[in-house]
């Protein structure tokens, strides 16, 4: 699953996917739940078609992580796959029939504090990024400054491909530039959708001139796609305009014990993680916070 923040600790995206990043369905916290019998597999929850997050070849940060996890446990790695649409968490983490077991028991990747799930202490940090191909009049950019000092004339024919309800929604519309934004829908009912399509088909064709989206679908997709050569320029908050989120690993509420013990993963494998995400050119910034989102 991908975490793609937005506004608001309740929110999924849809651009991972968003951002991987915005509002979901607001659903009613379970009762608290007791901690499973002794694991047989590490039963992740995810997203089948959302690199650079997860995919059902395993080939996303968050299945590569959870490689390093079932080593570390010693058990083998399974999924349960849904799409990340609207009440993913209902239909992952929190579904089961009567007399059935739940089908997976880790979200890898939540928003920090996020209240659905129990959100252990974040992974990783990091923070939405602009995109743009080089060589065709944005070399000197190097900064959001940068962009915002290029010449009017230039600033207006530019095509600024953003997910609806994203930062950078907000951000084109504090700096006088919404009639240059290309608004994309932060869900899709295109079962093939996947959020990277804004910069490996739309901003490579020439559809738009740049693309601002969260980083590590921003890292990922600007180092795969080979022409026209991509730069990737991070974007820092500003005031009342937050770019930079925590992303953290989420279980059931009341499953404490496990809580704990994927907390004690994630520091374990401190190193092992940030390899991966440089792998993927994910925007890293310092972790923050040291507490937990939740209690439950």
């Amino acid at each position: 699953m991908s975490a793609v923040p937005g506004r608001g600790k309740r929110g999924l995206s849809s651009s991972m996917r968003c951002l991987g990043l915005v509002l979901a369905a607001v659903i009613a916290l379970p009762a608290a739940a007791q901690d499973a019998p002794e694991r047989q597999a590490l039963r992740v929850c995810q997203d089948p078609n959302n690199l650079p997050f997860s995919n059902t070849d395993g080939a996303g940060i968050e299945n590569r992580i959870a490689e390093v996890f079932g080593r570390a446990l010693g058990l083998p790695v399974s999924y349960y796959s849904f799409p990340q649409r609207l009440a993913f968490i209902r239909n992952t983490l929190r579904y089961k029939l009567p007399g059935e077991d739940y089908r997976c028991d880790l979200v890898m990747g939540v928003p920090a504090g996020f209240d659905q799930v129990s959100a252990t202490k974040p992974y990783y940090r990091s923070t939405y990024a602009m995109v743009f191909p080089r060589g065709r009049g944005l070399d000197g950019v190097a900064s959001q400054e940068d962009f915002l000092k290029l010449d009017p004339a230039v600033l207006k024919k530019l095509r600024i491909g953003i997910y609806d309800r994203s930062p950078a929604s907000d951000w084109l519309a504090r700096h006088q530039l919404l009639e240059q934004g290309v608004p994309y829908p932060i869900m899709s009912p295109r079962p093939d959708q996947y959020p990277g399509e804004i910069i490996e088909q739309d901003l490579a064709s020439g559809k738009i001139d740049v693309a601002i989206v969260w980083g590590p679908i921003a890292g990922f997709f600007a180092k795969r796609v080979k022409s026209p050569e991509l730069s990737l320029v991070p974007m820092r908050s500003e005031k009342n305009i937050k770019f930079d989120f925590e992303i953290a690993m989420g279980v059931r509420h009341g499953e404490r014990a496990w809580k704990q013990q994927v907390e004690k993963l994630i520091a374990d494998s401190r190193q092992d993680i940030e390899t991966i995400l440089r792998e993927y050119n994910v925007p890293l910034l310092p972790i923050e916070s040291t507490a937990e989102g939740s209690g439950r």
